[in-house]
């Protein structure tokens, strides 16, 4: 008699912790534990086709290189203010999600030639690089190499000039400068 009652108290319990290790199992993967996590689907990104500093139609004859990238403007007067706070119109794209000309030739951190298979978008810029390694060093500080990336031959064209000193590319609108 007691041996039965052992015998029968083990397959309850047997049963029980089958139960158990079954409703855990289903607990682990219902909530993904184990699996790894699949990215989040990258923005759409979109070519620039608005001034990011007035909003207005951009002038593929009006533009800033910065930061390597080639920023279109609605008229020259547009040009200082996104030099002065690059940052705050490269933020403003990126939440838009603006993509701007990449015009980069040499990856920021070494002088190399640049691989378009290594890139990161950042705060609203497409920057390249050499390699793997030279994207991490960027990633670690990328203030650094932004500034180093700014174009140091801003040159207007001559369109762009004679546009800015006749003050044409208004059309209607004014920006109050």
């Amino acid at each position: 008699m007691i041996k039965e009652l052992f015998e029968e108290k083990g397959k309850m319990n047997m049963k029980l912790l089958s139960s158990l290790v079954s409703a855990s199992l289903l607990l682990l993967a219902a909530t993904g534990f184990g699996q790894e996590k699949s990215p989040e689907k990258p923005k759409e990104l979109k070519n620039q086709t608005h001034c990011p500093v007035m909003g207005g139609k951009i002038d593929s004859t009006v533009f800033t290189d910065i930061q390597g990238q080639r920023v279109y403007h609605c008229c020259p007067s547009c040009i200082p203010k996104i030099k002065a706070e690059p940052d705050k119109y490269f933020k403003k794209a990126a939440a838009q999600g603006v993509i701007f000309e990449n015009i980069q030739k040499t990856c920021p951190v070494s002088g190399e030639p640049i691989d378009k298979s290594k890139f990161v978008d950042f705060e609203g810029r497409r920057v390249y690089f050499c390699c793997n390694q030279c994207l991490k060093d960027f990633n670690k500080d990328p203030q650094k190499f932004l500034s180093k990336m700014t174009e140091s031959s801003e040159k207007p064209s001559a369109d762009m000039e004679k546009k800015r000193d006749t003050n044409e590319g208004h059309g209607d609108h004014h920006h109050g400068h």
